[in-house]
């Protein structure tokens, strides 16, 4: 059978007419079908025009706001095209901006002792409690003193007894001289009393040496702490026999004062050790590993003697009172070394500062409401503020939100400003979305902040 050939007993009149009306009912359908989808299309289209703040509609007549040709008059948003950008300000102000190194340090005690006994013996009493603050010369232990009191008395008992025969010496001796002077004896005889005088002598002062080192073995029974400081977890117990610089009784650590070592770059010496020189007490903070706390304050107390070579910095020691216990040993600590203080600075906010191929640059809000690209000379900061050498006067005010979306030249928008704001210019405007209050009325600078 022929495709779409009408059966043999069909009208073929009937049969073109059926197939006519199929034809057009599907042309309904699909142009049915077109128009819903261009009604969909421009349902978005006008949807995301007005849902998106700042995207311009369709295009008017030339002039018209949201018109291609529409200059600064037109748009009014943040991103109103060609129009005036809503942008947050800060006022130029002063303040004294610290010049600071920042360097990584270890807390190092002038003084840690780990006490051994000096002689042998059991081990009788002990005198502190661990973690005990003690003075220098407090008793920490006690060594069985009865065998060294006896070693005492023993010697002294021998340097009585000799000095009792260096007596008698010395009487023969005496009486000799007066019997040679009589012929009564030989020259021989009085010469060897001499030599027996001096020889009891060498004997008694031999007692008196033997004497003196019991004693002082006597005095090591008791074992003291050789410095002031914290005393750590005891190594013995009660009963221990003791022996000789071998067993360890105990760690003293010196607390007070406490030094901090940190190194410093070589380049930064100059400016340093021509302070130190010259007697002056730099200032040293010490901050916790966020560099959000400050732990102690101290001074600079001295430097290495040679820089390190495969580092190419050079040590410095800090030192701090510690009168509360803050710094421990072995802790690390963020170091702050204070070198000088810029006082009366011209300052901004670090936001308002731009990098360019050029250099530091930022935007000054004119009073007609345009901004200026403006060449800086950048110097030190603190916290987040930026000393500016030149290039600013105080009272100007700078763009802080929204700079990167401008151009010299362009007009902008401040909030809360009011019409006609730009040449009022008191107060320092805020970012667009809600931001913090950049302007700072009474110049001053967050404390505790690090020079770049």
């Amino acid at each position: 059978m022929i495709p779409n050939s009408p059966p043999n007993d069909a009208d073929p009149a009937a049969y073109g007419d059926s197939r006519a009306g199929r034809w057009k009912m599907t042309g309904w359908i699909l142009g049915g079908i077109a128009l819903l989808v261009l009604i969909v299309i421009g349902a978005r289209y006008r949807a995301a025009t007005h849902a998106v703040p700042g995207m311009p509609g369709p295009p008017g007549p030339p002039g018209m706001p949201g018109s291609p040709g529409a200059g600064a008059g037109g748009g009014g948003g943040r991103g109103g095209m060609n129009g005036p950008l809503t942008v947050g300000v800060a006022s130029v102000t002063t303040a004294d901006i610290p010049i600071t190194i920042n360097a990584l340090g270890t807390v190092t005690p002038l003084a840690t002792v780990t006490v051994h006994p000096q002689i042998n013996g059991p081990l009788i009493r002990i005198a502190f409690t661990e973690g005990q603050t003690v003075k220098r010369g407090d008793l920490l232990v006690q060594i069985d003193p009865r065998p060294y009191q006896a070693a005492v008395d023993q010697a002294d008992g021998q340097l009585k007894r000799d000095q009792a025969l260096l007596a008698n010496a010395k009487v023969d001796q005496e009486r000799y001289k007066t019997l040679l002077a009589q012929d009564s004896i030989s020259d021989q005889t009085a010469a060897t009393q001499v030599a027996t005088v001096a020889q009891d002598e060498a004997t008694v002062a031999s007692d008196r040496a033997t004497l003196e080192a019991a004693q002082l073995n006597l005095e090591y029974c008791r074992i003291t702490s050789p410095v002031a400081g914290l005393v750590g977890l005891r190594q013995v117990d009660i009963g221990n026999l003791m022996q000789a610089s071998t067993t360890t009784i105990v760690v003293v650590t010196q607390m007070q004062p406490m030094s901090v070592l940190f190194t410093v770059p070589e380049d930064s010496l100059s400016n340093i050790l021509q302070r130190l020189r010259a007697g002056q007490k730099l200032a040293v903070d010490a901050f916790d590993r966020s560099m959000s706390n400050k732990i102690a304050s101290g001074v600079l107390s001295n430097a290495d003697n040679e820089i390190d070579p495969t580092t190419g910095t050079l040590k410095l020691r800090a030192l701090f009172d510690n009168s509360k216990f803050e710094l421990f040993p072995s802790q690390f600590v963020n170091v702050r070394l204070l070198l000088d203080t810029l006082h009366n600075a011209i300052v901004v906010p670090g936001a308002a500062m731009q990098q360019g191929a050029s250099g530091s640059y930022l935007y000054v809000v004119n009073p007609d409401s345009t901004v200026s690209m403006r060449a800086v000379s950048a110097g030190p900061s603190s916290g987040d503020l930026v000393s500016i050498g030149s290039g600013l006067k105080v009272g100007e005010r700078v763009v802080v939100d929204g700079a990167d979306q401008l151009r010299d030249g362009a007009h902008v928008i401040i909030p809360g400003a009011g019409a006609g704001a730009g040449a009022g210019a008191g107060a320092a405007g805020a970012s667009s979305g809600g931001g913090q209050h950049l302007h700072r009325r009474d110049g001053s600078s967050s404390s505790g902040a690090s020079a770049h």
